[in-house]
């Protein structure tokens, strides 16, 4: 896992994400739609974040400090814009949930949020089966609305957890997350 620093990775993040956002369209399955998340992953203001293996990007999201949800109570590791390469294992979704708790714990953070689309509601059955898996892994739902992006979502959250034999299967070169700047214009 390591934070993407040049345009080409950038790209590849860029690419990846509009790919997993055609799978999903291509199987009635929601995207954002208030969002340009494409252009999150090239704005030279975020600091995306990578999940390599042998050199092919797997997954990409952007590990944000204590952002305004207007939900969950405290500072936050919040994981904002995730993306896995489609039509790979959900052993991808346990990586990244492994290194998000361990991450979250070196910097001191309780706990790991992050958002799913809901657009026909949680309880819908490809929604529903998503957030199963989620919960199996040791994510909480802790109810749904207006997301961060403006769109329908369960909100999730995730106890941080050093792990010490992690480094065996992931490697971490990110950045220490910043206080996110809200695109509201508040800090």
């Amino acid at each position: 896992m390591r934070t993407l620093r040049t345009d080409a990775e950038r790209a590849e993040a860029v690419a990846l994400v509009q790919d997993r956002q055609r799978w999903l369209t291509l199987r009635g399955l929601p995207v954002p739609a208030q969002a340009d998340v494409p252009a999150l992953f090239r704005d030279p203001q975020t600091k995306p974040a990578g999940l390599f293996e042998d050199g092919k990007l797997l997954a990409g999201t952007i590990p944000e400090r204590d952002p305004l949800l207007g939900w969950g109570e405290g500072s936050c590791l919040f994981l904002r814009c995730a993306h896995t390469l489609p039509d790979q294992p959900d052993d991808i979704t346990r990586l990244i949930t492994l290194w998000a708790s361990d991450f979250a714990a070196r910097q001191d953070l309780p706990v790991v949020r992050t958002e799913a689309l809901v657009h026909h509601g949680p309880a819908a059955p490809p929604v529903a089966a998503h957030l199963r898996r989620l919960t199996d892994m040791g994510w909480d739902v802790r109810g749904h609305g207006a997301g961060r992006e403006g769109d329908r979502v369960a909100r999730l959250e995730l106890a941080a957890e050093r792990r010490a034999g992690l480094t065996a299967l992931i490697s971490c070169r990110g950045h220490e997350p910043q206080l996110a700047t809200d695109d509201r214009g508040r800090t």
